[in-house]
């Protein structure tokens, strides 16, 4: 009896101990976060600016309408950015854009969040781009 309560009790431990490592190994790997995550995470949650830069020509756009702001965040804010492996140092950068809350500033490129380089799913530079034709056409 006491051999089997002794096995029930290791193999209990055992079974803690891996669920912990896994749940260890899913923390520090690669992590993915919809766009929304990271700019209410740093609190910017009432957008009423935004900028967009062109990073090929230094040109930007801004956006303070609400009603284009809340257009241009429903496509892009469940965009998933999944962390590369490869974060050697880039040069150049399409978009740079910057949400604001009164004070508050969210910055990120296109394929970087606070100097960790990211790939997006689906793509965001399509919809970036598109968009950011579309301010530049209506302001002509």
């Amino acid at each position: 009896m006491r051999k089997y309560f002794f096995l029930i009790l290791l193999l209990g431990n055992l079974f803690m101990l891996s669920a912990c490592a896994g749940k260890e190994t899913q923390t520090t790997g690669t992590k993915t976060q919809t766009l929304e995550e990271f700019y209410m995470a740093e609190k910017v949650e009432n957008v009423d600016k935004i900028i967009i830069q062109d990073g090929t020509t230094g040109n930007s756009e801004s956006i303070t309408e609400q009603e284009q702001i809340n257009e241009f965040l429903s496509l892009i804010k469940n965009i998933e950015f999944t962390q590369e492996d490869n974060q050697e140092k880039r040069k150049g950068w399409r978009y740079g854009i910057s949400l604001f809350d009164g004070k508050k500033e969210f910055k990120f490129t296109l394929s970087k969040i606070d100097n960790i380089y990211y790939q997006s799913v689906p793509d965001i530079y399509p919809i970036v781009d598109d968009y950011y034709k579309k301010l530049s056409v209506s302001k002509k």
